[in-house]
């Protein structure tokens, strides 16, 4: 499949994502059911433009001057495939399967207009309403915070020392353009694809098998690091999810203490036993119903509350969920983590951490959040995080915002991770 079909049938996903308001993830496997005989080249480029596309919708959109997803198709080409417009109209010349060649209209508006141009939330490529939550967040920064969101995201894995080394796993993946990451010391990245490329299926690989690594984001591996899990503590993974976080602070303990893994939602834990299985992680048990947590009242040294959230800090990985969200949704899940942090306080000894985590980058959801907690709950005190970061990650002052009222900021722009929020509060003894 040329270029010319590949854009045709990008330009037909988004317009099913539009129509039917449904994840980029269950359009483009509809249409490759739909469409069997595209190869798997052809199912990854035609992804790519989607998600780019997505990730560009108000950039592509204003330079060709419609929000349409003919327009943002080929203002995804432009952004982010190299490709200009008569280099476009030149490759789509002929090709049957294309659609119509860019017209003289949109051809002036691409010459007419240049992105430096464009109004703040559209270069930040976020939708209006979000703006000012982006500047309260990143103040001067905030544009370039939203463009960072917008980029295409890396490939990041965790090794897991219980089984492996940083060298051991590096030497495995030689050839898929693996590097140690830049902060997490475990940590090790596959760079942002380029055109029509694919992440290599670490998935399938032997050490992958044999449990010498996860696939888990810098930022997740970094928030994990700062919860401070040593060997023989007890800890409560409080909404545990698939349990990436869980296999971490398990790995971090050596395999001894107690690490409880918990969710509200029993079938978000689904995941968890075979990576279990597969990672040798010993020290970790399931805890599923909510009456099983009632022993563990007064007794965590640490508990973990990875909060559901927005999501605004994977916004490069989950694109449509930007145009997707509302301030409706937004209060549904502040009202969930006010739950969830009252709730989850009552299994923390004293002395012991409760520690605050979630992948949004709204302060509504973050530092606003924890000033509401400690007013409701007065016997918890942030740490210097200052001092916490320069401990587990030294010489990376410059990676992160340490907040005022003590709590740890990541953000693709400052840290190159996903955006994540992190405040860890000491309950008095």
């Amino acid at each position: 499949m040329r270029l010319g079909g590949r854009l045709a049938a990008a330009i037909e996903v988004l317009e099913d994502i539009g129509r039917r308001h449904r994840p980029v993830a269950d359009a483009l496997k509809d249409w490759g059911l739909a469409h069997r005989f595209a190869g798997g080249g052809d199912r990854a480029a035609i992804g790519n433009i989607v998600y780019d596309a997505l990730r560009h919708k108000r950039s592509a959109g204003w330079l060709l001057g419609e929000d349409t997803p003919r327009a943002i198709g080929f203002g995804a080409l432009l952004l982010e495939w190299g490709q200009t417009a008569q280099s476009l109209n030149a490759a789509l010349d002929g090709d049957k399967f294309a659609p119509p060649l860019l017209t003289e209209s949109e051809l002036q508006a691409i010459a007419g207009r240049r992105l430096a141009d464009a109004p703040d939330a559209v270069r930040a490529d976020v939708p209006d309403w979000c703006a000012p939550l982006l500047e309260q967040a990143f103040g001067v920064a905030w544009v370039a915070e939203g463009a960072a969101l917008a980029t295409r995201p890396p490939l990041d894995l965790r090794v897991n020392t219980l089984q492996a080394n940083r060298d051991k796993v590096l030497a495995e993946l030689s050839g898929t353009g693996a590097k140690a990451a830049a902060i997490a010391p475990t940590g090790i990245r596959i760079p942002p694809i380029d055109g029509d490329g694919r992440h290599p299926n670490v998935q399938a690989e032997p050490a992958f098998q044999k449990g010498w690594f996860e696939v888990q984001d810098e930022g997740s591996q970094i928030a994990a690091a700062l919860a401070g899990a040593e060997a023989g503590m007890q800890v409560l993974d409080f909404c545990a999810g698939a349990g990436g976080k869980t296999l971490a602070l398990s790995a971090a303990m050596g395999n001894t203490g107690q690490v409880f893994a918990h969710d509200a939602e029993k079938a978000r834990l689904a995941p968890i036993f075979d990576r279990l299985r597969r990672s040798e992680n010993r020290n970790v048990q399931i805890v599923a119903r909510p009456a099983e947590l009632s022993p563990l009242a007064n007794h965590m040294d640490i508990v973990l509350v990875d909060a559901p959230c927005t999501g605004s800090g994977t916004w490069r990985r989950r694109p449509d969920a930007k145009w997707r969200l509302t301030q409706r949704q937004v209060d549904t899940r502040k009202a969930e983590q006010s739950a969830i942090l009252d709730a989850a306080r009552t299994y923390v000894k004293p002395g012991g951490l409760l520690v605050y985590i979630t992948c949004s980058v709204f302060p509504e959801e973050n530092g606003q959040q924890i000033a509401a907690f400690r007013d409701r709950h007065g016997v918890y005190t942030p740490l210097d995080h200052r001092q916490l970061w320069d401990s587990r990650f030294p010489g990376q002052e410059a990676a992160v915002r340490i907040g005022a009222a003590g709590d740890v900021s990541l953000s693709p722009a400052l840290s190159g991770t996903d955006g994540f929020y992190i405040c860890a509060m000491r309950r008095e003894a």
